[in-house]
């Protein structure tokens, strides 16, 4: 391939030696290409996973969220046993949830972090210890916490003084003493690099650092309620360990305070690890991130002079996200005339919008956050130079664009499938059914076989939640 850089692309995206390859920072782990250069993900072909369960598709590779879990239980149990203490670590369900991924990272070790009933009730379907479930949100509804806590559940995040009383009542009215954290806000923003000097946040979670020691007061006020420590999360897709670095200096000052009166058993950073979406991204190695972490909880509670907590984790990007990679079919391809910035009317250069069969009802990131992906035909190898890509979906929108940009062989063509890697977070989590499209089916894939996860909508499934056309009962005139 001999390729020419588009000025259409932006800065980051430098031109493939080889369209066709698959950078290892952005795919799974078993991701490569066979003999005919088809895809395979977990020993199975993606023309074969489309055979039998069409396109879009969610692609999991199981052993790579089994790995990715294992890995990060080992890096932070190393790190915090390594300076006297323990960790915990709970899978983010939010990213995704099905019954089979929460008894993959349950087997792997990891407790798993919900936050609504529907999530809750996925993970104790699924067999998971409800002692080892945490349960979040900023106003779970009096039945949800009724839920939690006769399940079992481990601990509950408190989010207002509101949720003191109802999960107070909630332990008295069934006889348990539940396990609470406290959700703060420490003024932390990582994910925009705005290391705020106060916790007057404007944000719908938590509580200020100002108001947590009178809420702490509260909670153990309550005979039901058994207080754990403090909770915090600074944002997502974070590189660098700066932000927790800061968050923890300043939640152990309070964590101190709250110590004279009454034990603090742990500390909640939260998660919110980034990962490798495009050849761009340099996320930090978990077992770096641990490193440093573990390292400033040790030098802040040195110089508080007070005992090291268990200090837990909740990542789930990180754990799932590289392990997706969805596909589509192409459907058509149309050659847009750009006018170049800064330059004539006259000046111009083509666009290659390539329209697939899902789009922003399936990956939802693109349009949200103005997320970058990545993108190869998964079909074939191709030896054509490589274009500028932009890949559309399929929706009544214009904003519904999966991969902004991107280099595909110019050859591409209707029939073709696409594989956009790193859709395993907040993709399915986030699909919904806008133009009456049904969402995708998720299949597992390892060890060469494929199984369904979860069903895909059909239209019959979409017509049947609509009264009006919901068929008449046999005998009903």
């Amino acid at each position: 391939m001999t390729s020419v850089a588009s000025p259409l692309a932006p800065d980051w995206l430098a031109v493939p030696a080889d369209a066709n390859d698959l950078p290892a920072s952005v795919w799974p782990s078993s991701a490569l290409r066979d003999g005919r250069g088809v895809l395979s993900i977990g020993g199975v072909p993606a023309t074969d996973l489309v055979e039998q369960f069409g396109t879009p598709l969610y692609v999991v590779d199981e052993e790579h969220v089994r790995a990715r879990a294992r890995e990060t239980l080992a890096a932070f149990t190393a790190q915090f046993e390594r300076i006297g203490t323990r960790a915990k670590v709970y899978y983010a369900g939010k990213a995704f949830l099905s019954t089979a991924v929460a008894r993959w990272v349950s087997d792997e070790g990891l407790g798993v972090d919900v936050c609504t009933g529907g999530e809750l009730a996925v993970a104790l379907a699924a067999g998971v210890d409800p002692g080892r479930i945490g349960m979040h949100g900023n106003n779970k509804s009096v039945d949800e916490i009724e839920r939690a806590v006769s399940a079992g559940v481990g601990t509950i995040v408190i989010d207002s003084e509101i949720e003191i009383d109802r999960v107070a009542a909630a332990a008295v009215r069934l006889g348990r003493v539940q396990g609470v954290r406290l959700r703060v806000n420490s003024g932390v923003h990582a994910h925009t690099h705005d290391f705020l000097a106060t916790a007057h946040e404007d944000q719908k979670f938590g509580f200020p650092l100002d108001r947590a020691e009178a809420a702490v007061t509260a909670i153990r006020s309550h005979a039901g309620l058994d207080f754990r420590g403090l909770h915090c999360h600074i944002g997502s897709q974070i590189f660098g360990a700066d932000g927790f670095a800061e968050s923890a200096a300043r939640l152990l000052s309070l964590h101190a305070r709250l110590l004279e009166t009454g034990p603090v058993p742990e500390l909640n950073l939260g998660g919110g690890f980034g990962i490798a979406y495009t050849t761009a991204d340099d996320p930090t190695p978990i077992e770096e991130l641990a490193a440093r972490i573990a390292g400033i909880v040790e030098a802040e509670c040195a110089a508080l002079g007070i005992a090291l907590p268990v200090v837990a984790f909740e990542p789930g990007r990180s754990i799932i996200g590289g392990a997706g990679v969805t596909l589509y079919s192409v459907g058509t391809i149309k050659d847009v005339d750009v006018t170049l910035p800064g330059g004539s009317a006259d000046a111009t250069a083509p666009r290659r919008y390539v329209s697939v069969d899902g789009g922003m009802s399936d990956n939802a990131r693109t349009a949200l956050y103005g997320a970058d992906y990545s993108v190869r035909i998964a079909s074939r190898a191709s030896d054509a130079d490589a274009a500028l890509v932009r890949i559309a979906g399929k929706h009544c929108e214009s904003g519904d664009i999966v991969v902004n940009a991107d280099y595909l062989p110019a050859d591409v063509t209707p029939g073709d499938l696409l594989a956009v890697p790193a859709t395993g977070a907040y993709c399915w989590a986030l699909a919904s059914n806008y133009n009456i499209v049904g969402r995708p089916p998720v299949v597992a894939v390892a060890n060469g076989e494929a199984r369904l996860l979860i069903r895909g909508e059909t239209e019959n499934d979409l017509l049947a939640r609509d009264t009006g056309f919901a068929p008449t009962a046999p005998g009903a005139s």
